[in-house]
């Protein structure tokens, strides 16, 4: 019998489609795997945004992942019952999105502030003499910063509570 673990060690394969060094699991968008049987797996998903576009890929990659390794029946539910929230993104998942050139999204815990999102450390240089240039970045999940000290643009994951 297959074991949760497993599992999500075979998600690990499944990467963000816009951000190719995150997986869903370091991302935190997969919140629970149900073991119905060795043929029939259920994943629970839950977008970072209610609009994500990336969302019918990243269920569709799943899907696959999980027939590659022999799930004939694989069920993925999208669950908006608790909102995602940048929190669940994993140590692992942090380290890759700085060294992509991602600035990670800070830890928080109450009001994400205005002060959260203007002076973040740079992923470059670590400096945090940063500017937000616009909140608006390619995606809804990022916005777009300048460092000071390196002269270098970049994006942050924006962080939501």
């Amino acid at each position: 019998m297959v074991t949760k673990s497993e599992i999500y060690s075979w998600l690990e394969e499944v990467k963000d489609p816009e951000i190719p060094v995150l997986s869903l699991i370091d991302l935190g968008v997969i919140r629970d795997i149900e073991i119905i049987s060795d043929d029939h797996i259920k994943v629970t998903m839950t977008p970072t945004f209610s609009g994500c576009p990336a969302m019918d890929v990243m269920k569709q990659d799943v899907i696959d992942t999980l027939q590659k390794h022999g799930v004939k029946n694989p069920e993925v539910v999208i669950s908006f019952k608790e909102s995602w929230n940048s929190n669940l993104i994993n140590d692992k998942g942090r380290a890759a999105l700085k060294k992509f050139g991602l600035a990670p999204p800070p830890s928080n815990t109450l009001i994400v502030d205005i002060d959260i999102l203007q002076h973040i450390e740079c992923p470059f240089c670590e400096s945090n003499d940063t500017i937000m240039k616009s909140p608006f970045g390619p995606t809804l999940c990022r916005s777009l910063h300048f460092c000071n000290n390196c002269k270098q643009a970049f994006e942050q994951f924006k962080p939501i509570e």
